[in-house]
């Protein structure tokens, strides 16, 4: 039985499982990827390499540790999770069968695609899921957001601080009476387009162009430097969604310390309630989840696992230096 399985290998699962082996628990990955989103980075024509500041020179860090440790990942998934006496059952995409006494859920979120033409060509060149993320590098640009609820008017909200002009497409219904909504109604450089649909995205390198139809079945066609896809996203927590508790929109809820409504399940990042789907904030609550089941393991902690672990560790660095 491991002292704690983290689920998910994005910053949050990077993060919280390095912490966990430095805590010299018994600790395994489990994990499709090492990286998550951070694998995916927006290219555009006119920023360059060195004017990015981002949270993947951190991720970077704590894979580069990762991989080589062979003893503390798995490249597999988890399918379900089920409380046992003691601890823990996780069973995997693989079909093996994993036990701990603690478990953390970092899984994220996976966006909702718009399945239009040009989708698929031009995602990460030009078109991507993340405003907030790339908002500063839109000053003076023309952007367009594609979205209906909160998601999208914070998206549009945020680069209006900073580009020339933001077209908000979608059926924004009620949101436009929320206080964000009002706000966006006022500004000089954001044009809602309610009740517009996305239809195809065009450009050469990069996405240039999107083509919209209007609500009366017209075509209208927007010149962008950059399109979003800001639609609602959808949280990896059906491996627990029997066992926490989560809330209106799936992601499982969780107190300061990370910890779920379930002794000994923690959850971090983009699958929780935090505020915010970034990449630095995810890793802040990867450590954080992390510091939080160690305190819960320490009482029951016993030398031999925490020997175990380290002997793991020596044995894998040894193999390392030869």
């Amino acid at each position: 039985m491991y002292d704690l399985v983290v689920i998910g290998g994005g910053p949050a699962g990077l993060t919280a499982t390095i912490y966990g082996i430095r805590k010299r628990l018994d600790v395994l990955l489990v994990t499709r990827d090492l990286g998550g989103k951070t694998n995916y980075q927006l290219h555009l024509p006119f920023v360059h390499e060195h004017q990015l500041v981002r949270g993947i020179e951190i991720v970077d860090k704590f894979r580069r540790e990762l991989e080589y440790l062979d003893f503390a990942r798995s490249m597999d998934g988890v399918t379900r999770v089920e409380k046992t006496d003691g601890g823990f059952l996780l069973h995997t995409k693989e079909g093996k069968d994993l036990t701990a006494r603690a478990v953390i859920i970092a899984t994220g979120t996976r966006g909702l695609r718009l399945d239009i033409p040009g989708e698929q060509e031009f995602m990460m060149r030009g078109l991507c899921y993340s405003a907030i993320s790339y908002s500063q590098f839109f000053i003076d640009r023309t952007v367009a957001v594609v979205g209906d609820g909160e998601l999208a008017l914070r998206a549009a909200a945020e680069l209006a601080t900073v580009a020339a002009h933001v077209y908000l497409v979608g059926h924004l219904n009620s949101a436009v009476e929320t206080p964000l909504g009002r706000k966006l109604q006022g500004s000089g450089n954001v044009t809602l387009l309610d009740g517009y649909r996305p239809a195809e995205v065009l450009g050469g390198q990069y996405a240039e162009r999107l083509r919209v139809l209007t609500p009366n079945g017209s075509e209208e066609m927007l010149e962008t430097d950059g399109i979003f896809m800001e639609q609602a996203l959808s949280p990896r927590s059906e491996l627990v969604a029997d066992l926490v508790e989560l809330d209106a929109q799936g992601r499982i809820k969780v107190d300061a310390r990370c910890r779920t409504s379930v002794p000994g399940i923690f959850a971090a990042g983009d699958v929780t309630d935090v505020y915010a789907e970034q990449a630095l904030v995810a890793l802040g609550e990867g450590a954080k989840a992390a510091l939080s089941a160690y305190e819960y393991l320490l009482p029951g902690l016993s030398t031999a696992n925490a020997g175990t672990a380290t002997a793991r560790e020596q044995s894998d660095g040894a193999k390392v230096a030869g």
